[in-house]
């Protein structure tokens, strides 16, 4: 039964990515059209897409007998959940349709990572046998939800705003995040197929930051390694036979997890490479690409969105992020507060944001400014979601 539910809840999942990539052809329809009926059905798609993820998520949890955002593919999941459930709060105040054109891309690519991350149903380690669990987990990624879409007003606004020709610092870092989106882009698909569809695989031993023998599975070409890491090859059950892979020989410690290390080095790369044919294949900035999708933008309104949305995620974060996880930190560890990897960087989060509301109440930082400040926030969230849970070994590895 157990194993049936989660079937389930998986196939409910894909189907969800499936029409969220159909919702995206009205969606697009409807900002040049006049009538009102691309945007109608992108909308219900879009609906009954979000339903199937929380379909998703409540038997995911009945399956396995505790919230699914215990591991990294189910809260990377619930991200993108919550992100969808964000645009659909924004749209129903605002009718903003064109917020989904940027949104939905980003859930997708949640989703796309998440996914790339174990799977499995697993029994609870002791830290997170916990009801604050749900509570801290679910908070937290409404709030990045929420907070999300002060991101994508921003990056909305900017695009309206800023001359795509134009030789600026901001020009110039307007395009450096969409090169980052292809970067992105690029990271998953390149991990998917060096993974799933060719198969690479180069096995090394090494020794933990906690003295223990590990075995890290390479899946592209070894440029970082762990200090004192082993070629090996499988030998069968849980042995081992020395072996000759490709390694550069840069070596780091085991606070760093030179194992994912090596994998956002080579998607970089790789996505650096891409962006550059594209650029040669459109001969323009991947902005001036974009820009006319944002045409119909009402400047104020995004500029009001994306203060708003701050409004409302950031105590949600400073209540989940904050407060919640300290608590359950006391239940789990004993302390309260640590500075641990991932308890810091949620702090310049919090002081991050507590910063933006300050310029913004206080320094008139509108329009242009909030709306740079708004993505400067999103990219703190992303790299928190990445960097810091992926690449820095703490308490929180696990996550």
């Amino acid at each position: 039964m157990e194993s049936q539910l989660v079937s389930i809840s998986s196939t409910l999942l894909y189907a969800a990515f499936i029409i969220y990539l159909v919702a995206l052809l009205p969606l697009a329809a409807s900002i040049k059209s006049k009538s009102k009926k691309p945007g109608k059905i992108s909308i219900v798609l879009i609906v009954a897409a979000f339903i199937m993820q929380l379909g998703y998520f409540i038997l995911r949890w009945i399956a396995q007998g505790h919230a699914p955002v215990s591991n990294m593919y189910e809260f990377i999941t619930m991200f993108a959940i919550m992100m969808i459930a964000g645009f659909l709060i924004t749209y129903h105040y605002f009718k903003t349709q064109v917020f989904g054109l940027f949104a939905i891309p980003v859930s997708l690519l949640l989703i796309a990572y998440g996914s790339m991350f174990s799977r499995e149903v697993e029994p609870l380690i002791p830290a997170l046998q916990s009801n604050w669990l749900a509570i801290h987990v679910i908070t937290v990624t409404l709030a990045y939800g929420i907070l999300s879409m002060s991101a994508v007003a921003g990056l909305i606004y900017l695009l309206k705003a800023v001359p795509a020709t134009e030789k600026s610092w901001r020009a110039r870092f307007l395009e450096s995040i969409m090169a980052g989106i292809v970067i992105v882009i690029t990271f998953i698909a390149t991990t998917v197929l060096m993974q799933s569809v060719i198969g690479y695989q180069d096995d090394f031993l090494y020794t933990d930051k906690q003295g223990q023998t590990q075995v890290a599975e390479y899946h592209l070409p070894s440029l970082v390694n762990f200090e004192g890491a082993v070629p090996v090859e499988h030998a069968g059950e849980n042995n081992y036979e020395e072996a000759d892979h490709f390694h550069s020989g840069i070596n780091l410690p085991p606070l760093i997890d030179s194992q994912k290390l090596n994998t956002v080095l080579w998607s970089v790369l790789a996505g650096l490479i891409v962006y550059g044919i594209i650029r040669l294949i459109i001969r323009k900035r991947i902005t001036a690409l974009i820009k006319p999708l944002t045409d119909r933008a009402d400047l104020k309104l995004m500029d009001e969105i994306g203060y708003r949305s701050v409004i409302i995620g950031f105590p949600i974060f400073a209540l989940g992020g904050i407060f919640f996880a300290a608590i359950w930190a006391q239940i789990a560890w004993s302390r309260f507060w640590g500075w641990d990897p991932k308890e810091t960087w949620a702090f310049i989060t919090f002081m991050f944001y507590t910063i933006f509301l300050h310029l913004r109440l206080n320094r008139g930082y509108e329009g242009e400014k909030s709306a740079w400040l708004a993505i400067i926030g999103f990219l703190l969230i992303i790299f928190n979601l990445i960097a810091i849970n992926l690449l820095v070994a703490g308490l929180h590895s696990y996550a």
